[in-house]
Order: structure tokens, then sequence, then C-alpha cells
């Protein structure tokens, strides 16, 4: 198994890329040279039970050549996706069977590149507004973070949201020059790791359409340098809010950190968003992409969306180039790839993956991609007709948007017996 998208070919492909860099506008890739592209795997697998699980994840990482190639000797380093807060649910549901990553699959994860020989492994998140240790955080949800120390021998957690435990952040420059950001000042552990894991959820996403491996890696940035209460020279000391000036652009980063590129010009999140996870990407590759669609939610990134409904696709995917897994998982949701700003899921954005193989991450076009495993047809999970149903009914604003607008694809699945509610039924299970 090995890395098709390494740091140093990334940086050697960018110099040879033509044209100016303009304010905005990244190197992108020749014509005449194709994005690059990996092997994915698909697999079925209805439960978080280890006893499934571990067999079947074992098996995917066979199908891309073998774990330990990638992380023997290696310091390991996995974002998973915690996103919001702990209090926020999807009815009854435990967190990781809507909107977190299952601990299941990081535990998972964690066995299997333990035991092919990984030296350490870090499992970083930013989590929400706090410098709490991710262990805590976890408790807080319910789940149990020693089920994950205890997977390996050499395991910790970091909070990403902050300096937390290094001594100072570390600088990754983005080889292309970004769309929006050339660099990003990031928690030394993202530097200070031989091996980059993402392991996202399988689920849409209010602003950029959808999310997974590469969205995931927005929550790389601490808030101390990139939110509404970040230092203006220097990092703030702990992270408060979000990620609002991500999103909207109405303020620079700490001046410690490089700076955004089209500040000042009035620009929506649809369209910034994709661009920042890019960039986000661009400066930290992901090595190993895993998503985690064994049970997710419709409707969103998260259940404070209306018209969010628990769902059980029974699918994880993995890949070991980030565009291709993306790519891979959204035609499980019965999403195509392949479309552009105008189509589902991204109506009203700008599409991530597009973004991303113009700068030459990665290939989204499913006829260059080799699929192990299962085929896609058969874990499909029409995410597409779900979308399509709530759309068909206005959406409701949601109270807190800060520019007032409604998220796009959002509105409840409808009144009871409208086809909006038949398709929840049929689908949503």
């Amino acid at each position: 198994m090995h890395s098709s998208f390494t740091r140093r070919e990334w940086l050697k492909s960018a110099s040879v890329l033509g044209g100016a860099c303009l304010a905005g506008a990244p190197f992108t890739r020749a014509a005449a040279v194709p994005a690059p592209t990996a092997p994915v795997s698909v697999a079925k697998c209805l439960t978080y039970d280890p006893k499934e699980l571990l067999p079947v994840m074992a098996k995917m990482f066979d199908q891309l050549g073998g774990i330990g190639k990638l992380v023997k000797g290696k310091t390991v380093a996995i974002k998973i996706n915690l996103t919001g807060q702990t209090t926020s649910r999807l009815g009854n549901l435990p967190l990781g069977e809507s909107h977190f990553t299952h601990p299941a699959v990081v535990a998972a994860a964690v066995s299997l590149m333990a035991k092919a020989g990984a030296a350490r492994v870090r499992v970083l998140e930013s989590v929400w507004a706090t410098t709490e240790p991710v262990e805590e955080f976890l408790i807080q949800g319910n789940m149990e973070p020693r089920d994950i120390l205890g997977a390996g021998p050499h395991v910790e957690f970091e909070n990403t949201n902050y300096l937390g435990k290094g001594k100072k952040y570390s600088r990754l420059m983005v080889p292309t020059g970004g769309y929006i950001y050339p660099g990003f000042q990031l928690n030394h552990s993202y530097e200070e790791c031989d091996v980059f894991v993402s392991i996202g959820k399988l689920k849409e996403h209010a602003t950029a359409g959808y999310t997974g491996a590469m969205k995931n890696c927005f929550g790389n940035a601490p808030v101390t340098i990139y939110g509404d209460s970040a230092g203006v020279d220097e990092p703030a000391l702990t992270p408060q809010g979000g990620r609002n000036p991500f999103h909207y652009g109405k303020r620079q980063p700490s001046k410690s950190a490089p700076q955004d590129k089209i500040f000042g010009t009035p620009r929506p999140d649809t369209y910034r968003v994709p661009r920042i996870v890019t960039d986000m990407v661009g400066a930290r590759p992901i090595h190993l992409s895993i998503v985690d669609g064994i049970k997710t939610m419709t409707g969103g990134e998260g259940p404070w969306l209306p018209g969010s409904a628990p769902a059980s696709p029974g699918v994880i995917v993995a890949g070991l180039n980030p565009v291709c897994t993306d790519a891979v998982s959204m035609a499980a949701m019965n999403f195509d790839p392949m479309g552009e700003r105008g189509s589902p899921p991204f109506e009203d954005c700008d599409s991530t993956l597009k973004l991303a193989e113009d700068v030459g991450i990665g290939t989204r076009d499913l006829k260059r991609i080799e699929v192990a495993g299962a085929s896609i047809a058969s874990v499909r999970f029409d995410f597409a007709k779900l979308r399509a149903a709530r759309r068909a009914n206005p959406p409701r604003t949601v109270p807190g948007r800060a520019d007032g607008k409604s998220w796009p694809g959002r509105g409840s699945c409808g009144p009871v017996g409208g086809p909006g509610a038949k398709a929840c039924r049929e689908l949503a299970v």
C-alpha cells in the first residue's frame, strides 16, 4: 500500500505547472497532465460490532495493497469528524450513528495500523470552543475514549483547535498558491506525522453540498487563528466560537498566519468553503481516506439542519487518494461526482471535487478509478432521491445563518402523506 500523492510529489507537480498565480487563482494542472488516480475499496458493513467491522476493514486495507507499507515504523495522524457540540443530537441516536465519526471505526483503524507496525498514532480533532482534551469531549458525548486508546500500544489524542501540546504552530503552504489561502498555521500534529489519515462521515453538507474525507479537513484550522475571536497579531490563547471568517471572509486570520488573498472581495460561503477545503488538502495532503457510511444522516452535516433524518447505508469506503475516495463515496449516495455547480448536491455551491481535480490533487472521474471489493451499485443508498424530495418543499430559513438566507437543499420532508414524506419513509432507515 502506498500513498499516491505525497507532499514531495505535490511540490514537484506544482513546480511544473504553467501560468501565473493570480490572486485568488492557483496554478492549475496542465491540460495534458491528468489528475492522479488511486484505487478505492468499497465494502458492505451493517454494524459497528468489532466482530464484523475489523475483518471488513482489514480486507479493505488488503485490497488497497496492505496497510503495513504505509504505516510501518511511522507516526500516523488521524483526523476524525466530531462536528458541533455533544448536546446536538438527532433524536435519541448516539452521535456516532448520525453525524460523528463512529469511535468503533476509529478504534478499528488504529488497531489495524498498530498491528501493521505503526510506531505512534495520534487521533486529532478541533473540538468545539474548548481547550478540553478530545477524550473529555468524547465522554460528554457518551463515547468511550479508552476503546480507541487501548486499540494500540502508542495511541494519543490531541485537541488541535489551539496550540495544544506543541510549543509553536506549524506553517504548511499550498504548493499551487491556493485559491484563497496560500498556506495555513496549524497545530504541530499536522506537520509532525509521516502519514495523515482522514476518517470522515458519509453526509451531505449545507454549504459545500457533500462532506467526506476532504471536507473533514476544514476542521484542521484552529479557531485561535481563524475564528471570530482569533488574536489580531498573534493567535488567541483559547478557542472561542467557530470559523465564520472562513465562511464569510469578514476578517483576516491572525497576522502570524498567511493571509486571505481575496479579503475585501464579497464572496458567499458556497464559494469560499469549497476552495478553502481544497487549499487545506493541498497544504496537508491526505494519504489514506476512510468514509464511515454504516450509519449516518440525510439532510446535511448535523442535526441542527431542518429535514435531517437517520440513515443506515451500511457501507464503508477507503482509498489512497482523497478525491478518488470522495468521488466513489458520492456515487454510493447516487450523486454524480462529475457534477458541477447547479447539479445535486452542488445546486448552490462549487464542487470541492472539481476544484481539487483542477489543481491536480486527484481525479473524480469514476472511469479512471479502480474500485475494489463491492460494486458501487451494490451499496448505493439514494441520498439524491431524498434530497430531491426535500427540495420539492420550500426550504425553511434557519435562524443563526450569518447572511440571513436559507441553507441550500434544506426543508422538511413535507406533510404526512406527501411525496417528500413517502421518500423519507422509503429510504431513511
